[in-house]
């Protein structure tokens, strides 16, 4: 494990578990997380097995672990991993130019863990890092809070509001699931979501904590939509994402050769020239 300086507790992760920013003696800043088991050793060996994929993973737009220590004695798994200032939970970007910025990075992120056949599973506002500037996105998570949470509740909107609907409820797929397409889906939600400036079911749920309400709306509800307002090209970029039925949906790399994509990210590249010239 890398030997680093603890400076303070910035926050917790979906489960709880508390996260801390630390200083390597080099002189960078690491982002501490603790996670706790509880003694259970499925849980244990469930969240090794999927730590030792992400220690793999190398991506701009992909967190970046640089070491595990288990205690087992205390029942806690130590991760040290990339710092970021703070995540897009409870951010509201009105801008879609700006959206489509968001967009194209974790979209690589995305393409990236598809392409090795690994499905990241969690993808919602809390997961998706970013500095201060929103300059720079990256995925974060891996779906290890819901390892964890196999043992912990109460369950609310944090952990059930970006599922798909067939992962939900696999009878409707003859129990198949697709975890690439469920990625997909919490995308396009996520992204709705910070447009918005709110929850995009909310309109149909009178409580965040009623697991059963946001379970039975996104079964059985229409997929949301932009506002009447927004461009035809993001309209039909968020219908990409949220289709119901998941071969419908396009992949991370169709997603990031969709118009909204090209023409935003276009534009943005050649106000960076104008501004260089």
């Amino acid at each position: 494990m890398i030997q680093v300086h603890l400076l303070n507790r910035t926050g917790s992760d979906g489960s709880n578990n508390p996260l801390y920013k630390v200083l390597h003696h080099a002189g960078n800043f690491y982002a501490s997380k603790v996670v706790s088991y509880g003694g259970n050793e499925n849980i244990r060996r469930q969240i090794l097995r999927r730590l030792s994929i992400v220690f793999g993973l190398d991506h701009p737009n992909v967190i970046k672990c640089h070491g595990v220590l288990d205690k087992a004695d205390s029942g806690e798994i130590q991760i040290l991993l990339d710092y970021m200032d703070g995540s897009l939970e409870g951010v509201h970007v009105p801008e879609e130019t700006s959206i489509a910025t968001l967009a194209c990075q974790i979209l690589s992120g995305l393409s990236y863990f598809h392409e090795r056949k690994f499905v990241h599973g969690d993808v919602k506002p809390s997961n998706l890092l970013v500095d201060t500037l929103m300059q720079e996105v990256k995925l974060t998570e891996f779906g290890l809070s819901r390892i964890i949470t196999q043992t912990a509740g109460p369950w609310g909107l944090s952990m059930i509001g970006y599922l798909s609907p067939k992962r939900i409820n696999t009878d409707l797929n003859w129990g198949m699931y697709d975890g690439c397409s469920g990625d997909i889906w919490g995308l396009g939600l996520s992204l709705l979501q910070i447009y918005m400036g709110r929850y995009p079911f909310i309109d149909s749920i009178e409580r965040l904590d009623d697991v059963a309400r946001i379970l039975f709306v996104i079964c059985m509800w229409e997929p949301p939509a932009p506002p009447v307002t927004a461009s035809r090209d993001f309209r039909d970029f968020i219908s990409c994402c949220l289709q119901r039925d998941p071969p419908k949906r396009w992949t991370a790399s169709q997603l990031l050769g969709h118009p909204f994509i090209l023409r935003s990210t276009s534009h943005a590249v050649a106000g960076a020239s104008t501004v260089q010239e």
